[in-house]
């Protein structure tokens, strides 16, 4: 069945008060390479449907939902039948809120627009002229290209009818030399292909690699860091995922207030910096309308299909909002804001100018770190982060990058790196690292950081 046959099919065979069906078909097309060869590539197709339940029970609305990756219209009624049993088996919802009614967006007849491999007809020859001239230089490279078009459908018996389409694609590469001796990793984000330009991909990498020609080793300790956006982008993810308003109502985040409540209104950077994500956003378009499957702390599955528009967490470096679902809002008597949490994340510093050239030129001695990985939770109440560095960091020294140094085990609250603020770049879309796989879309400016702690010496190369 089509996804709207599907949908309309489970929601009269729904017999309690009210049903949200999500149909998401989604197709990938991807490239893959190893030491300067191509190794796959192929096209991939999935269909995933939710039934959501909403069931009167004694004690208020109670809310189940089951997932399938299709559904034969022979499974209709048990399927319907399924996520009634669900709600029941959960019981009464503690984010109860009445259902959106009548609203339409999208263009909910038409089917699905599978990518293809006709998406990396741009750059897939300038990866060949990239592995041969690797091959010459004495370069390894390694990495996937990959574009993924996501349909998805939400309908309800409330009359919810609203289609969302995202495009999203991402190139990740690895470049060694020297034995395996040097490292380094370059990403970049984009919608179509289109706008990637491969051979400055090429230049970051031979780059840095020339950089690494040079060892030396520093001890532990506190430095003056340019991170360059897409490690930006990973502190400053973590940071809104720890947004949760009922969290920090509650006390149990770093957006909570010793004294009660949370720290709404409080200023948290030396700069004026925004924080947003903006479903309308040059190059980073992405859902327009609430899309879960499940409730947390972040979303309900009572708001699907509520309208998104831009969220500003923080304005000026005050923090304006936190995340909220209807029902956390209405207890912490506070406005509810849409917000589609996966879908973007921008950050901007006014008034930056400087290029990330000129932030290190700026450094009299600290470090240039490129990548940040395996980021764990230390500590939620100061939101203290712990993670390494990986694929080169490098000492600068009276502005000039001198050679590459040791990895280090790095200690470090984004909240309270946000007062640390030397100097950025304007804001640019980039590829986060980290968290690659949870979120295609964020667009943050290069920072140079006062005093990172850099906690211990790593082993790791």
């Amino acid at each position: 069945m089509k996804p709207q046959q599907i949908i309309e099919k489970v929601l009269a065979a729904a017999d309690y008060e009210d049903c949200i069906v999500i149909v998401n078909e989604d197709t990938s097309a991807n490239l893959r390479w190893a030491n300067n060869t191509l190794t796959t590539n192929g096209v991939l197709a999935n269909r995933s449907v939710t039934v959501i339940a909403f069931v009167a029970t004694p004690d208020g609305i109670a809310s189940g939902s089951i997932t399938r990756t299709d559904v034969a219209e022979s499974e209709v009624a048990e399927v319907a039948a399924a996520a009634k049993l669900a709600a029941l088996a959960a019981g009464a919802a503690e984010d109860a809120a009445p259902l959106l009614t009548n609203e339409v967006a999208g263009d909910w007849e038409s089917a699905h627009q599978p990518t293809g491999p006709e998406v990396f007809a741009k750059v897939a020859p300038d990866l060949g002229q990239m592995f041969n001239r690797a091959s010459k230089d004495g370069i390894e490279l390694f990495g996937y290209a990959e574009h993924v078009h996501s349909s998805s459908w939400i309908g309800s018996k409330g009359g919810i009818r609203v289609r969302q389409d995202q495009p999203s694609g991402r190139v990740e590469m690895t470049g060694k030399s020297h034995n395996r001796t040097r490292s380094t990793w370059e990403g970049r984000a984009t919608r179509d292909f289109s706008d990637l330009d491969m051979h400055e991909i090429d230049a970051a990498i031979s780059k840095r690699l020339e950089w690494q020609a040079k060892k030396i080793d520093l001890p532990a300790g506190k430095y003056d860091a340019v991170l360059p956006a897409g490690a930006v982008g990973d502190l400053v993810t973590y940071m809104v995922w720890s947004a949760a308003g009922k969290d920090a109502f509650q006390g149990q985040s770093v957006f909570s207030d010793k004294k009660g409540g949370t720290r709404v209104g409080e200023k948290f950077s030396n700069v004026n910096l925004n924080l947003f994500s903006d479903p309308n956003y040059p190059g980073l378009g992405s859902a327009t309308h609430i899309e879960t499957t499940a409730s947390s702390p972040f979303v309900s599955v009572f708001d699907n299909g509520y309208p998104v528009n831009r969220f500003d967490f923080m304005k000026n470096g005050v923090l304006t909002n936190l995340i909220n679902t209807r029902a956390s809002a209405k207890e912490m008597n506070t406005e509810f804001v849409p917000i589609s949490l996966s879908d973007n994340i921008i950050m901007s510093v006014d008034g930056a100018s400087s290029s990330e050239a000129e932030l290190i030129k700026s450094v009299k001695r600290g470090l240039l770190i490129t990548c940040l990985w395996y980021i764990r939770m230390v500590d939620p109440v100061s939101l203290l982060l712990t993670g390494l560095t990986r694929d080169g960091v490098y000492l600068i020294e009276n502005g000039e990058v001198v050679g590459a140094v040791n990895n280090f085990r790095w200690n470090e609250s984004p909240v309270e790196l946000l007062g640390r603020i030397a100097a950025a770049t304007p804001t640019s879309i980039t590829q986060v690292r980290e968290w690659a796989d949870y979120i295609d879309r964020t667009a943050m400016p290069s920072v140079l950081f006062k005093d990172f702690n850099m906690s211990t010496v790593s082993q790791a190369s």
